[in-house]
């Protein structure tokens, strides 16, 4: 495996990448996915970070996590421009880092669901002037902030708008859906009282509403920021921790691969 690091807008990215090598017959190229750790835009938790990454590398993906600003810095749509400066560099580069430029998944936990759901919606803003490139190829949201009204997240939505009013609205997930938006997997902890999992439900409404195609978990169990659902990152679920194997095969499917 080869570590790899470069700049996005000012935001650290850190790539692990499946080496290839002349007995490598079937996957010479790879899908890849972008992990955008939580922490309410105020921090980036780490569970959400290796621990994430070392599930996807061992499908044979080309995994990458920026480091994307937080609290003061996360304001003007900062952490946005930096996640789609990532997309846009990995696909660029996409040949020399064996990546199928096709099959750019970006996913989301918590606060960094709201991130990689606000390029779903605004990678084609004219305001943002973003290149296509910048559009992932499927989003995978895990107990994601998608409103800044009811059942917000209030720290999430404070740092991401800088407390503007006309910014919260613009970055209200549900009414920015429209069928230019990404197929997703979403899942929720039915237990989840710091992100509401009616968050989820309302993007699921949107995503059916606008006939994008989508799969939607809502579990029993499951509190917040629960990543993996294993002991290795102190919050073990055996019910929630079924969002992986579910994600794997939805994934695999869409991007027509076998690992």
């Amino acid at each position: 495996m080869q570590t790899i690091h470069f700049t996005a807008e000012g935001a650290q990215v850190c790539g692990y990448l499946q080496e290839d090598h002349d007995r490598l017959i079937v996957h010479k190229v790879r899908p890849a996915v972008i992990i955008c750790a939580g922490g309410a835009y105020q921090w980036l938790s780490p569970r959400e970070k290796d621990p994430v990454a070392f599930e996807f590398l061992s499908m044979g993906y080309q995994v990458f996590m920026p480091e994307y600003s937080t609290r003061e810095d996360a304001k003007e749509f900062r952490p946005l421009k930096q996640l789609a400066k990532t997309v846009e560099t990995v696909r660029t580069n996409s040949e020399q880092w064996h990546i199928d430029p096709h099959k750019i998944a970006v996913m989301g936990f918590s606060a960094g669901g709201h991130l990689a759901a606000s390029l779903g919606a605004l990678w084609n803003d004219p305001e943002l002037g973003f290149s296509p490139d910048v559009r992932p190829d499927a989003l995978i949201l895990c107990y994601p902030v998608i409103s800044t009204k009811e059942f917000a997240h209030a720290e999430s939505v404070h740092w991401v708008t800088g407390g503007d009013p006309v910014m919260a609205e613009k970055l209200h997930i549900p009414a920015r859906v429209t069928s230019s938006f990404p197929p997703c997997f979403v899942w929720h902890g039915g237990a989840d009282d710091s992100v509401p999992p009616e968050n989820s439900l309302m993007l699921a409404e949107a995503l059916q509403k606008n006939h994008v195609p989508f799969a939607y978990h809502k579990f029993e169990t499951g509190v917040h920021g629960i990543s993996t659902c294993t002991q290795e990152v102190e919050a073990p679920d055996e019910f929630c921790r079924m969002w992986v194997p579910l994600c794997k095969m939805w994934i695999n499917r869409r991007f027509e691969y076998v690992p």
